[in-house]
């Protein structure tokens, strides 16, 4: 097999913007585009192949095909055909909910689905853009109910001004929201929930608020202090930057100045490929060459060996993430 490309899948928000489409270089639009799900196997929302043999294919029919050579042993043995990541571009043209998500244990017993922890890469943000990640303080929950009555939960959230570049994790049983400006790359788990805890008193198009899931977040909550999640790391070109490793997903960066040998023989583990900057050329140990740039998602398959990586016009930097 050789590494697939698929079609973007693109999400209509309140809160969206109109960046997405042109970082990914395609036709710009006015409608609001909150997030372009890069890759998912989640029903209703599955990623299409875009090209070649197995253009229309879903994620779970190449699964059904390949198994373990597309995902990985034990990938295949512990989740089957479901994919085990959801990858997305967000683009925050206002403020994102103040939200919760569940983590595996409630969000099985809940709603028979996978927790949500997440990543975040920042692709862009204003001088002013900030991220509200975990409480600054040691909550009780009783304060938590008040705080959000009186809307004044904001005052113990820890608030982090942003740039592109940083990287933050946000395990789930975190509260949290992406502030206005901000365009992020969000690396998760395979689930869709998420508990909202306060919307700025946000109206939908209809006029109406939008649902709050307050009984539902505050059994999800952790209540301890956050350092708010900042990953910190060396930007070191032509080799592996490890961002983070955790029981869901591990994510890496790379930034390489000439073609770099990314060696994944003894990875069992399909590799997610995410661009986040210029362009290159990717070619595999079967000989296959693909060209490849800003705002694209690749899937290599688990039975690849190696990757090389050329860099096209100078900057090339692309994120890994695989299970």
């Amino acid at each position: 097999m050789r590494p697939l490309r698929f079609r973007p899948i693109l999400k209509r928000t309140l809160w969206g913007g109109n960046r997405i489409l042109p970082y990914k270089g395609l036709p710009a639009s006015t409608i609001p585009i909150g997030e372009c799900w890069e890759l998912s196997g989640l029903p209703g929302s599955e990623s299409v192949v875009a090209e070649g043999e197995f253009a229309g294919c879903t994620l779970a029919d190449l699964t059904d095909r390949f198994g373990a050579s597309l995902v990985g042993t034990a990938n295949y043995a512990r989740f089957g055909r479901e994919f085990p990541l959801l990858i997305k571009l967000i683009d925050a043209r206002e403020d994102l909910s103040i939200q919760v998500h569940p983590d595996d244990a409630l969000a099985r017993r809940r709603h028979d689905k996978h927790g949500k922890s997440e990543m975040w890469y920042v692709l862009e943000a204003r001088p002013d853009t900030t991220l509200l990640t975990g409480f600054s303080r040691p909550v009780t929950p009783e304060e938590f109910r008040r705080r959000v009555a009186d809307r004044t939960l904001v005052e113990l959230l820890t608030q982090r001004t942003i740039a592109p570049g940083d990287v933050f994790y946000l395990p789930a049983g975190q509260v949290h929201s992406i502030g206005r400006g901000a365009l992020i790359v969000e690396i998760q788990q395979p689930s869709d929930l998420s508990y909202r805890i306060y919307d700025f008193d946000r109206v939908d198009a209809s006029g109406q608020p939008r649902a709050l899931h307050l009984e539902q977040a505050c059994e999800a909550i952790d209540y301890r202090p956050s350092d708010g999640g900042g990953i910190n790391y060396e930007p070191r070109a032509d080799r592996e930057i490890p961002l983070l490793s955790t029981p869901h997903f591990t994510a890496s960066l790379y930034r390489p100045s000439r073609t770099l040998r990314c060696d994944w023989s003894a990875v069992d583990s399909f590799i997610a490929l995410v661009v986040v900057a210029g362009e290159g050329t990717l070619r595999d140990n079967e000989g296959h060459e693909l060209p490849v740039a800003q705002g694209e998602t690749l899937l290599i398959p688990a039975s690849t060996q190696w990757i090389e990586c050329t860099p096209r016009n100078g900057t090339f930097r692309f994120l890994t993430a695989r299970v």
